[in-house]
């Protein structure tokens, strides 16, 4: 599933392509909206909320789109052919641009007023731009409420934190010292874990092709232990383990130095 940095960009790109663009297609292609046309109607913005995408029209409507685990938002010339096999959920479409959804895990069409209903779950949002203390002391108190989770856990889940996948998860715990099996009632000082992954989704959000740094937020070094099973860490010397974590279906993946973080 994408990171809140990577919806980030998606919504940067979006926002390039549509905004204060007159849309001369819309293409709803879920039963729920297959009647829909916005044709018309000016694109305001789009904006990224954790992992969900909130793009705002003329009239007060709002598109609302996930990308779930394999969904894309793909921006190319107006007119061009869709690509063979494309598994294509919503168009929108100006005189310069069209910008085809694939694969998207939700697609929903609401008034602008009515945006909670999609996002008012969310806890606080890593990289919104009032992020501060009191937004990292909240989703620590969103986290504390549930002492006996995993602290793996208890991070993917968006009704704590918004914007927080498994690659960042790793990150933020290994450079913490945490391990991801640790009960939420062992970790000490959460708001410093909420300050430092904050930190590293803001550097990384206008990385072009995807997460490039470390812990040490330096450009093109490699990750600390996401996707690095069975290889060195890079701090002490001993092999990351990789596992998955969490009840089924919603296991994900987890990485992690058994020696930089003990349980």
């Amino acid at each position: 599933m994408p990171e809140g940095d990577a919806v980030y960009r998606a919504a940067a790109k979006l926002r390039a392509a549509l905004d204060g663009r007159v849309l001369t297609r819309s293409d709803f292609r879920v039963p729920r909206h297959a009647t829909a046309d916005l044709t018309g109607r000016t694109v305001l913005t789009t904006v990224s909320r954790g992992k969900h995408l909130l793009t705002r029209v003329e009239g007060g409507l709002t598109v609302h789109t996930h990308l779930r685990m394999d969904g894309a938002w793909r921006i190319q010339a107006a007119g061009t052919h869709l690509r063979r096999g494309d598994v294509v959920r919503l168009i929108l479409a100006n005189e310069r641009w069209q910008a085809i959804g694939i694969k998207l895990g939700m697609v929903d069409l609401l008034r602008t007023d009515q945006e909670d209903r999609v996002v008012g779950h969310l806890g606080p949002d890593l990289l919104a731009p009032d992020w501060d203390a009191e937004q990292a002391a909240r989703a620590a108190r969103n986290i504390a409420a549930n002492p006996d989770m995993t602290i793996a856990e208890a991070l993917l889940d968006q009704r704590n934190v918004a914007g927080l996948g498994t690659i960042w998860r790793a990150e933020t715990l290994f450079l913490s010292g945490i391990s991801p099996f640790r009960r939420v009632r062992e970790v000490e000082n959460l708001e410093k874990m909420m300050s430092l992954a904050h930190r590293l989704l803001d550097a990384n959000k206008d990385q072009p092709g995807g997460p490039l740094t470390t812990g040490d937020q330096r450009p093109g070094r490699r990750l600390w232990a996401y996707g690095r099973a069975g290889r060195p860490c890079l701090r002490c010397g001993n092999k990351v383990v990789g596992g998955e974590l969490g009840a089924q279906p919603y296991e994900r993946v987890i990485f992690y130095c058994p020696a930089c973080q003990p349980r």
